[in-house]
């Protein structure tokens, strides 16, 4: 077993927490989700095959992205940066680790407001979306529901977006709302669902 504890300090005004989303705030999620939940089941359908048979060779050459992805995540800092050059302060952020509607309603409760997302804004790798096909699975749901991408979820205000607007891996997905209105996906058909997140959960 191996134990890890950080510890930092931070300027104040710098520090951004789960807590202060606010209606009309807009959501962003970095990079492309849903591909390292595709390389988990590439890499477990590999290990039945190597249990059956100890004298296989592994396939992976054709899911070298997925499996990747599961194996190499890697900590967006470049997206932190650039939104520190550009003057944006997020009113939230968390990384995307249990998956996107887990970390949805962790910013949801915490802040006590509600969330609209858009199906048809999920980004989602083209490859990601055809190995999912492949293993029968639905890429929305692995992109809701996968985790360990390790990308990053932030809101921000509506006057920020006109300077993040041409930042090429960070793409708006939904929009902060009152509590009352709910937690919601909504397909690309219009039709709205309760958010359910179904994503690790931490003992």
């Amino acid at each position: 077993m191996i134990s890890i504890t950080a510890i930092g300090t931070a300027e104040k005004d710098t520090v951004v927490k789960r807590s202060g989303a606010s209606a009309g705030d807009i959501i962003c999620a970095t990079g492309d989700l849903g591909a390292a939940y595709i390389g988990l089941q590439v890499l477990m359908r590999e290990k039945a095959e190597f249990k059956a048979n100890p004298d296989m060779q592994p396939k992976l050459e054709q899911y070298d992205y997925v499996v990747g992805r599961q194996l190499r995540p890697m900590a967006r800092m470049d997206v932190i940066h650039e939104l520190g050059k550009l003057g944006v302060v997020p009113t939230a952020m968390m990384d995307i680790s249990d998956g996107l509607a887990s970390e949805l309603m962790h910013i949801s409760k915490q802040s006590n407001v509600g969330v609209n997302v858009f199906e048809d804004k999920l980004p989602i790798h083209q490859i990601t979306y055809e190995n999912a096909v492949e293993f029968q699975l639905d890429p929305v749901i692995a992109a809701m529901n996968g985790g360990e991408d390790y990308e990053l979820l932030f809101c921000i205000k509506q006057d920020d977006y006109e300077k993040i607007k041409n930042l090429p891996d960070v793409h708006t997905i939904g929009y902060i709302q009152d509590l009352e209105k709910g937690r919601n996906l909504v397909s690309k058909q219009g039709n709205v669902y309760p958010l359910k997140a179904q994503g690790f959960t931490h003992m």
